[in-house]
């Protein structure tokens, strides 16, 4: 069973989940991911669907990455290697906690958020967007499905899964850290379409 730490740092866009404090030191290289989610975005702050359209950090947004470097230096977390999703959100967020903490990073593709289709830049609280997250092989003209989402998000941990030796951080987006906790714990459909973290928050799973 998955054991999950969340460490908040700056303010929130979105509800936390599991929240069970910070030794994170007392099971390191025990066959563990950690995933942050990147840094408060433009859209965040006017309320707005990102997708992948390419949303640049807020200057809380780059602060909240950088508190967050010095966050996981803190509670002694120890890790191999960064992987970031290719977005800039994502990346900024990513090459603050790597210069922070001395933490090599490479880009992985299989975290960038999901595509939101014709959602994308219209109100994150819109009631049919509500509705359609709960369809899970809906393309939203021209976006992903949440299947097809799964499917290479799922594909990465089962990798990550097969080398214990190793610890990831992954630096990715709400909609990844969605998939994520699916991965680790049986949701309904609706749970996981309400499921959300903070900007930066530091969720740590074991294997």
């Amino acid at each position: 069973m998955a054991r999950l730490e969340n460490i908040t740092v700056g303010s929130s866009v979105k509800k936390t989940e599991h929240v069970i404090g910070s030794n994170s030191h007392e099971q390191e290289n025990k066959g563990c991911i950690y995933c942050v989610r990147h840094g408060e975005t433009v859209w965040n702050v006017e309320n707005k669907i990102c997708g992948v359209t390419d949303v640049p950090l807020t200057e809380l947004g780059h602060q909240q990455a950088i508190e967050t470097g010095y966050k996981i230096l803190k509670e002694g977390i120890k890790a191999d290697l960064i992987l970031y999703s290719p977005l800039i959100r994502a990346a900024e967020t990513a090459g603050h906690i790597s210069e922070i903490t001395g933490i090599p990073m490479r880009v992985e593709p299989r975290l960038i958020e999901q595509n939101f289709g014709k959602w994308e830049s219209t109100p994150r609280n819109g009631i049919e967007f509500k509705l359609a997250k709960e369809s899970f092989v809906c393309s939203n003209d021209g976006g992903e499905t949440h299947l097809r989402v799964a499917q290479r998000v799922y594909n990465l941990l089962d990798e990550l899964k097969g080398d214990p030796n190793k610890t990831n951080i992954l630096v990715a987006h709400n909609g990844i850290a969605r998939v994520v906790q699916s991965y680790f714990h049986d949701m309904t459909n609706a749970e996981y379409a309400a499921f959300g973290v903070k900007n930066c928050a530091v969720v740590r799973f074991d294997f």
